[in-house]
């Protein structure tokens, strides 16, 4: 057994999920526009007619574009999704003008430094981008700009429509044997590698979370950052801007460079320095530079350090745009918004556990599993708060498991019931954080070949409205899915066989004959009907839990009767969990 202490700062968020076809109701609480009626989505900036074509059908568009930031709060309150490509400025201001109705933002496009993802969370709203669409494009970009480069293309372009034959000034310098170091082995940056390797290029890459075995596939050599910056002839820049990579390349790591080294960056402009790389183009420590990305976008263009020198090439980000590029991204970010808008997961979340397509699908039974649990466990707390609570995973994958997802929805079930802020997937680690909740993880060695053989959680509490819960000082509840419906399989230290479906009786009694039979008339005599029955004791005669599945809720008073009953010691509808 490996405990895993998350504490105060677990970063928890996620997605609803589907089961048997059908969109569950986490999914649905997640993002929702109005029912009855289509949803507004503002586009704030062009999207190809594809895309455009695509969310009229589901939703009424308002394509807007040049919002000033006080148009487009105003916009915002009306509209249920926004759609933005790099220009919009989504900051808090524009959430909080939304006043909660914002349901999703959709970054058309990869990077999201233009969306305040912690605004957004507070909010509960999702953000989506779309990270597959301009891939090759920008990839292709990167290796147009590597060989313009390499060649003095545009130098030597300006120089002719000047009326200048210069073949001397631009002699150039060969790709073929030349090492290409790539800052950032994601989507793009493997592309461009693939592409450097049919050049003739060695490719060599840094990225701390890349998968070498994936790297070696395709002729690749994973290494540390001093290494490739000494290695490399040619740098390509493919990470995200982060403040980890802000102003990655800097003085420190110019100076580290082989001197003569060129520089290409279609990634974000804030990962240069760009004040720095003029030192460096000055020093000759960097004989040329390529940039289609800029710290500010469009530069300030008097007195630039950059942008009027011979030895830079510069486009105006144009990595995303080819034609099918920019009808691809327009038709993969309305997929997304418009998932997220029906409640159905989106693999292209950002402030939302990423979690891989087939990850995901093997999960998916165990959702629905993870809320009921988290919703079962708070309504047997009694009044007053608790602080700790343990999820437990009996898992025959040990530590490889991925419990993001399934944290996130045990915990969401548990706030539904302990606060009267609205709940939802994106927001449920902050409001966890906020009311001072400790989540620890334990993974158990499973059986079986699912992913998950059970599930427990625990609440550290002996405040509850069911004593028969109470197991060593917690609240405790177990759990597993059958044909793809969540059950209870203990609660307490009793074992029962309890699907989290409608509606649930449970009771605690002595076990003697009569009592399944008395329960029963009590329940028809309210025109109850019990769809099933479960059982727990710790032997003949002795202490046991009682479960009943009823199609309908009894009324308080039909409850205190049956908690009267002679051998019956307490009653409680326990749960009622909404298909």
């Amino acid at each position: 057994m490996q405990l895993h202490q998350l504490g105060r700062n677990a970063q928890l968020s996620a997605r609803g999920a589907t089961r048997s076809g059908r969109v569950s109701r986490a999914a649905r609480t997640v993002v929702r526009a109005d029912a009855g009626s289509k949803p507004t989505v503002l586009v704030s900036e062009k999207l190809g007619a594809a895309g455009i074509d695509m969310l009229k059908k589901t939703a009424n568009v308002d394509a807007s574009y040049g919002l000033s930031p006080e148009e487009l709060k105003a916009k915002v309150a009306l509209s249920d999704a926004l759609i933005v490509r790099s220009a919009t400025k989504v900051t808090r201001e524009v959430f909080e003008a939304s006043k909660g109705r914002l349901k999703v933002v959709g970054r058309a496009g990869v990077g999201i430094d233009n969306v305040d993802l912690v605004a957004a969370t507070e909010c509960g709203c999702l953000v989506v981008n779309a990270p597959t669409a301009n891939t090759i494009a920008a990839a292709e970009h990167g290796i147009a700009l590597l060989c313009a480069m390499a060649r003095n293309v545009a130098q030597a372009d300006a120089s002719m429509k000047m009326g200048k034959w210069d073949r001397n000034t631009y002699v150039g310098t060969s790709l073929t044997g030349k090492t290409v170091a790539i800052i950032g082995f994601g989507k793009v940056g493997s592309e461009v590698a693939r592409r450097a390797k049919g050049l003739g290029c060695k490719v060599i890459a840094y990225d701390p979370f890349a998968s070498a075995e994936m790297a070696k596939a395709i002729g690749v050599t994973l290494m540390p950052l001093d290494d490739c910056l000494a290695q490399g002839d040619f740098f390509s820049l493919h990470m995200p801007l982060l403040p980890t990579t802000k102003n990655l390349f800097n003085d420190e790591v110019f100076a580290k460079i082989k001197k003569g080294a060129r520089i290409i960056n279609v990634a974000r402009g804030g990962v240069i320095d760009e004040a720095a790389l003029a030192r460096a183009l000055d020093a000759g420590q960097v004989s040329q530079a390529a940039l289609d990305v800029w710290a500010d976008e469009p530069p300030k263009w008097e007195g630039h350090p950059l942008v009027n020198r011979p030895d830079v090439v510069c486009t105006p980000h144009l990595g995303a745009s080819t034609t099918e590029a920019q009808e691809d991204v327009a038709i993969e970010i309305v997929d997304a918004v418009v998932d997220a808008l029906m409640g159905k997961l989106s693999a292209n979340a950002v402030n939302a556990p990423m979690v891989p397509a087939e990850v995901l699908k093997e999960l998916q039974p165990f959702i629905a599993l993870a809320e009921g649990l988290g919703k079962a466990a708070v309504s047997l707390t009694g009044e007053g708060a608790f602080t700790d609570m343990s999820v437990i995973y009996q898992t025959p994958r040990g530590d490889d498991l991925d419990t993001r997802l399934l944290r996130a929805n045990v915990l969401k079930g548990v706030l539904e019931g302990t606060t009267t802020a609205m709940v939802n997937l994106v927001n449920a680690d902050l409001l966890a954080k906020k009311r001072g909740i400790n989540v620890a993880e334990v993974t158990e060695s499973g059986t079986g070949n699912d992913v998950l053989s059970g599930m427990g959680i625990k609440i550290q509490t002996t405040n509850t409205k069911f004593s028969g819960a109470l197991d060593k000082g917690a609240i405790s509840l177990q759990g597993s899915v059958r044909n793809g419906i969540p059950f209870l399989t203990r609660i307490g230290s009793f074992d029962v066989e309890v699907a989290l479906e409608g509606s649930l009786l449970l009771i605690r009694q002595i076990d003697q004959p009569g009592l399944v039979a008395a329960v029963a008339t009590k329940l028809a005599n309210e025109k109850i009907n019990i769809s099933f029955m479960s059982v727990g004791r710790t032997g003949a005669g002795q202490e046991a839990i009682m479960a009943c599945g009823i199609d309908s809720p009894p009324s308080a008073a039909t409850v205190s009767e049956i908690s009267k009953l002679n051998g019956i010691q307490e009653a409680l509808m326990f749960i009622e969990t909404q298909n």
